[in-house]
């Protein structure tokens, strides 16, 4: 099965549309649990661990996927790294999706080596093996075709799929994304024009392919814009919630059966048990309670406004 088709059952399944982005910096992992081990590199990624899995633990039958940033745990050097495995390992046990937002883009053999780490295999002699294993990992291709070539190749021989940076969702994204080209297109379309042949050949049974974009939720015109570009293409969408997304002006990204996109949110989901909304009702050990009935609740945010 394609990666895209295995996350869209997992959407249909929860009836969900999002991501849960695993982004565990030290002052969001709650005293409760950071204050179990000792304050090392070795300590810290332990309680990273046990977090995540309280969290996978309480959303994993209403959440189709999970989003680990790799650079909350590149942070804490091997054990963070090893953090990331297990992470990985644990949400993919629970049958959810990995996302692994790692935002790699290099040419040729380094390439390679990055999707061999993630979607591929690594060569040891005549052994192959698997190293994270996840489904999915964002790109970055402003290196051009080279830099996303080796990604593709992956994604067919293991069934894997690719997000790629089309419209981020930070706030100086438009400095380079939003260049006006010769041809009069911006260079966000350019690029999602490019995503759209790029992903020809990897079209799964919903009709969308397994090389998709990334297209910010703080930007509702520019996701708009790409959406009529390339009708077909699965879109990754940060930027809800703490960054000022809003469900409603996520709609366009959808289909009339409500697929086309999976909505991230990290903070507001991992740091659930601090907000206004949730502080009151579960206290710091209640914070995978917490983190379920925020899922919850954007899910059915989010439902409203794409039917």
């Amino acid at each position: 099965m394609s990666a895209i088709d295995k996350l869209i059952d997992k959407i249909k399944k929860t009836d969900n549309p999002t991501v849960m982005g695993l982004d565990p910096r030290y002052e969001m992992i709650p005293k409760c649990v950071i204050n179990k081990y000792p304050k090392t590199l070795e300590g810290v990624s332990k309680a990273i661990v046990e977090f995540n899995k309280e969290l996978i633990d309480a959303t994993y039958d209403i959440i189709p996927a999970v989003k680990p940033q790799i650079a909350f745990y590149e942070m804490f050097g091997i054990p963070g790294m090893e953090a990331f495995k297990e992470t990985c390992k644990y949400a993919k046990e629970k049958e959810m999706c990995v996302i692994a937002d790692i935002k790699r883009g290099d040419i040729g053999s380094t390439a390679a080596g990055y999707s061999n780490a993630y979607l591929g295999k690594t060569t040891i002699g005549e052994n192959m093996q698997e190293i994270y294993d996840v489904d999915f990992v964002t790109v970055n291709p402003y290196m051009g075709t080279d830099c996303v070539k080796p990604f593709i190749e992956d994604c067919k021989k293991y069934d894997k799929g690719i997000f790629i940076l089309v419209k981020t969702s930070n706030p100086s994204s438009g400095e380079l994304q939003d260049l006006k080209l010769e041809n009069g297109k911006e260079v966000y379309l350019e690029v999602a024009s490019l995503v759209k042949k790029w992903g020809e050949d990897l079209i799964g049974n919903y009709g969308y392919s397994s090389v998709a974009a990334v297209v910010g939720a703080t930007y509702p015109e520019q996701l708009s814009q790409i959406r009529k570009v390339i009708p077909n293409t699965f879109f990754l969408i940060p930027g809800y919630g703490a960054q000022g997304g809003k469900a409603e002006d996520i709609a366009i990204a959808f289909d009339k059966n409500k697929l086309g996109g999976i909505v991230n949110a990290s903070r507001s989901l991992m740091c659930a048990y601090k907000s206004d909304l949730w502080k009151d009702k579960y206290n710091e050990e209640e914070y995978a309670k917490a983190t379920r009935s925020e899922a919850i609740r954007m899910r059915d945010e989010i439902n409203h406004f794409i039917k």
